[in-house]
């Protein structure tokens, strides 16, 4: 006699494997975290080139002696170099915050400011192998910001917002 017994499972139920040829889901990104993460990259590699060249024979000496590549270590001196350290600090707020128009205008005028500021700090390097990379590299992410930046995506004008230009005019008449 042949019985059939039911048992019961609390293993969790098989999944069917998706094909391998199936797309990645690959959701748009807004504007505004495309620069806030560029300017965070930026952020991070600036400051990294200056800690990494403190390894570079003698700049820790040079610094001791109270100077930084050709410049002497002062208060003025300091306070530059965390003002050229918090903009792009500050930058990743703005890319967050402010209206898109302005937004747009910040990052285009402060990302193109600093080109001439990372090309000049190559002065007074002695491993331009190292700082030449490195300077490349954040050019590559200002341009990126610029790109995102100029890029901006538009919106249609709304169908109201039209319609009540086109009556503010005929009553301007």
């Amino acid at each position: 006699m042949n019985q059939l017994i039911l048992t019961t499972t609390t293993e969790p139920a098989m999944r069917t494997r998706q094909p391998i040829t199936a797309a990645l889901d690959d959701a748009p990104i807004s504007v505004r975290v495309k620069l806030a993460g560029a300017w965070t990259s930026f952020m991070f590699l600036y400051a990294y080139v200056d800690i990494l060249n403190f390894f570079t024979p003698g700049v820790v000496e040079d610094i001791l002696d109270g100077k930084v590549f050709e410049f002497d270590l002062s208060q003025t001196f300091s306070t530059a170099a965390l003002t050229l350290v918090a903009i792009p600090i500050f930058m990743v707020v703005v890319s967050m915050t402010l209206p898109a128009r302005v937004n747009r205008m910040t990052n285009l005028i402060v990302a193109l400011l600093y080109v001439p500021v990372t090309v000049f700090n190559v002065v007074g390097a002695s491993w331009l192998l190292f700082y030449g990379l490195g300077i490349v590299l954040e050019l590559i992410l200002l341009a990126l910001i610029v790109r995102f930046a100029w890029t901006w995506p538009r919106t249609a004008p709304s169908v109201t917002a039209a319609t009540r230009s086109g009556r503010e005019a005929l009553e301007m008449t």
